[in-house]
């Protein structure tokens, strides 16, 4: 498949030095360093005398390129956008057209086992932001992929199209596919089954998740914005009656201690829902104000360890700086940048202390939010 892996020319020839993350006794520690021309980390475990050394690719080295043409038609930033976001800005759109098949529309969440395949969400995300990005005619080549796939058969897709069995389907995965032909300007639209006792972005067990409810209330594509108010509005008064605690969103329904869940944003970004812009601004600068160097964990409820998240990280940052929390968004950009490689991808995950990648490198679905949150920085 056409999957545009020329390379760039952005690797550096310098390996990080190991760097200590945790360990026991002095002799006893777990070292990582990230070898950027490879894209792999290496483990190092010491338990006194004996050294493992384990390598684990983090996706193709060599993978990310794109037309320099190509990156030319790019809308481009405001004036006043400064030279680093100009850099993420095109690194990501580079990403963007390395894991699209400008054949068939299909993206891939990355290029790594495990990660070659479509996930609604992620593509969904990727639509909106080439589209944001001026590509008008590759979103609507990715929605129309979307459009054609059977969305309650699983939650990933091969790049043909067929299922991938392991996972169930998603409640979010209709409205995502919905907002991307919206932002493609196309009619088609599929049906947004009821959002209650499904899995959500996390992939685990199914429940009533904030996530899914706010991306199931979409409306019929009547613009690239705004969906039929009277879909939104009996939703909008669930997620208001069900997850509002205290004045900020928690992740499950009426389950105070699920903790806030970062996914609030979504109903500023892409799934407008004005009546929540409060409770979603609240929840949003808590979870903002409680990240670490490198970014934020998806929810506070969330039980995959510490690291953080380049996806949550910027879908933050997105609709904060939509509601005007410019501060706050440009914080967590500087996060984002921070958890970036020596080459400017960003990985899925990074190490909390360390901020070397410890997960798929890069991620289209991080990339998509960076170039979003971006340009509603710097239009």
């Amino acid at each position: 498949m056409a999957w545009g892996r020329a390379a760039l020319g952005l690797a550096v020839a310098v390996v990080m030095g190991a760097i200590l993350v945790s360990g026991g006794s002095r002799d006893d520690s777990v070292r990582l360093r990230y070898l950027p021309e490879s894209n792999e980390l290496e483990t190092v475990h010491e338990y006194g005398r004996a050294r493992v050394v384990d390598v684990r690719s983090l996706g193709a080295p060599g993978a990310i390129g794109a037309d320099p043409r190509w990156l030319a038609r790019a809308r481009p930033l405001g004036p006043e956008a400064p030279p680093w976001a100009r850099r993420m800005y095109h690194r990501s759109l580079a990403v963007l057209w390395a894991v699209t098949d400008r054949r068939s529309g299909a993206v891939v969440a990355g290029f790594r086992e495990g990660w070659e395949y479509v996930w609604p969400r992620d593509a969904g995300t990727v639509t909106i932001a080439l589209a944001s990005a001026g590509y008008r005619a590759e979103a609507r080549q990715v929605a129309r992929f979307l459009l054609s796939l059977d969305l309650a058969a699983a939650a990933r897709f091969r790049p043909d199209g067929t299922p991938v069995e392991g996972r169930a389907a998603q409640g979010d995965a209709a409205g995502w596919v919905n907002a991307a032909a919206r932002a493609a300007g196309l009619d088609g639209r599929v049906v947004a089954p009821p959002w209650r006792d499904l899995p959500d972005y996390q992939e685990g067990d199914s429940g009533d998740y904030l996530g899914n409810a706010i991306a199931s209330a979409v409306g019929e594509p009547k613009g690239t914005s705004a969906g039929d108010l009277s879909v939104r509005r009996p939703v909008e008064g669930e997620i208001r009656r069900d997850f509002n605690a205290a004045g900020e969103l928690i992740r499950e329904a009426d389950e105070p201690g699920s903790g806030l869940d970062s996914v609030a944003a979504w109903a500023v970004r892409p799934f407008p829902h004005p009546t929540l812009s409060t409770l979603v601004r609240r929840t949003l600068l808590r979870i903002a104000a409680d990240g670490g160097r490198y970014g934020i964990v998806p929810s506070e409820s969330w039980e995959g360890g510490v690291d953080p998240w380049t996806a949550p990280t910027a879908w933050t940052a997105w609709s904060l700086a939509a509601l005007g929390e410019r501060r706050a968004a440009l914080r967590l950009m500087a996060e984002l940048r921070r958890a970036s490689t020596s080459t400017g991808l960003l990985p899925e995950r990074v190490d909390a202390r360390t901020g070397i990648p410890t997960s798929t490198t890069p991620l289209a679905w991080s990339h998509a939010f960076a170039i979003l949150a971006i340009r509603e920085l710097w239009r």
